[in-house]
This record gives C-alpha cells, structure tokens and sequence, in this order.
C-alpha cells in the first residue's frame, strides 16, 4: 500500500523536476537566440561599414591619382616649354632705362625659376594629398561613425 502511495508522489516529483529543467533549457534557447539576433546585426552593421569605409577609400584614392595625374601632365608641360608657371605678383614702379624719353624697360612677366619649379610641383602633390585625407576623414566620420 505504501507502494501505491510512493508512486504517484515519484511522479510527482519526477515531473516537477522535469518541467524545472525544460524551463529551464527553454530560458537558456532563447538567452542563446538573442544573444545570435545581437551578434548578427553587429556583424551586419560591421560589413556596412567596412563597404562604406571602402568606397570613401575608393572614392578619394581614384581623385587623388587624378590629380596627381593632372600634375604629372602639368610638371611635362613646363618641362617641355609647352606651359610656363606665371607667379601673380605685382612689379614695384620701374626706374625709366633712359631718362630723357622716360620709357620703362619692357620687363617679361614674373615666373618661377628652373630650380624653384620641382618644390613647386612637390607641395602641388602634397596639397593634393592632404585634401583627399581631410574629405575622405570628414566622410568617413559623416557616413561610417555617425550612423
């Protein structure tokens, strides 16, 4: 009789324990499927914005050599004697070469010397560097950081 009386009570107790351990697995399957929700829009998230800094990259390289491509055309242009670099300067008032008629020696316009144009031509592709690293920082603070 006691026989009959344990089992229900085994039973009991065997289920009890058992809807406790499929609670808890079912709190530990869904803790692990948010847990992969997270990890997965952060790794979405990554990928966007490794695509964004790649293209800013693309983007400003390609402008860059551009430039620098132009200022290659430009160096060949002096180089040849097709193109003069002209310096915007301002002449200071010309003593007359002959004082009687009071004409002014004709002067040629204000231009670079020889040695002077490869600095020139270096702070161009230097200038043009520096432009792209700032547009291509400032985009990539606008479209990859603050998004």
């Amino acid at each position: 009789m006691i026989r009959y009386a344990l089992i229900p009570l085994l039973v009991g107790l065997l289920i009890w324990i058992g809807a406790d351990l499929l609670g808890t697995a079912q709190r530990e399957r869904d803790s692990a499927v948010h847990e992969l929700t997270g990890v997965r829009e952060a790794a979405r998230l990554s990928g966007e914005r490794l695509a964004a800094r790649d293209a800013i990259d693309l983007q400003r390289t390609q402008e860059l050599n551009d430039e620098r491509t132009e200022n290659d055309g430009l160096r060949r242009a002096v180089d040849d004697g097709r193109q003069r670099l002209r310096v915007n300067a301002t002449c200071s008032a010309a003593v007359p070469s002959d004082p009687s008629t009071g004409r002014l020696a004709d002067a040629a316009s204000a231009e670079l010397t020889a040695d002077a144009r490869p600095d020139y031509f270096t702070l161009k592709d230097q200038l043009a560097l520096s432009r792209q690293m700032i547009l291509g920082l400032q985009d990539h603070v606008r479209q990859v950081c603050l998004r």
